[in-house]
């Protein structure tokens, strides 16, 4: 009787040892597919910094374009003063 008790807890503890083995395997996927996904964040996070870069000096070059029309209608005397 304690025969079949000791070979069914080894059978249970077989499968459990199964179980984490595909545990194991299951998170070391999920942790390769989170590292790829925090590199593709990190891409995206510099490229949307490049973006901002790019539209500062959008908008410097705006505020240039602006200060000359301003001194060009001075000069052809095109505003209200």
């Amino acid at each position: 009787m304690t025969e079949n008790i000791e070979n069914l807890i080894i059978e249970h503890l077989r499968a459990i040892r199964g179980d984490v083995a595909n545990i194991k395997q299951d998170m070391s996927e999920v942790r390769m597919r989170l590292t790829s996904i925090e590199e593709r964040l990190t891409l995206v996070e510099k490229g949307v910094a490049n973006v901002h870069g790019d539209l500062v000096i959008v908008q410097v070059r705006l505020d240039r374009q602006g200060d000359r029309i301003e001194r060009i209608e001075k000069r052809l005397d095109l505003t209200a003063a």
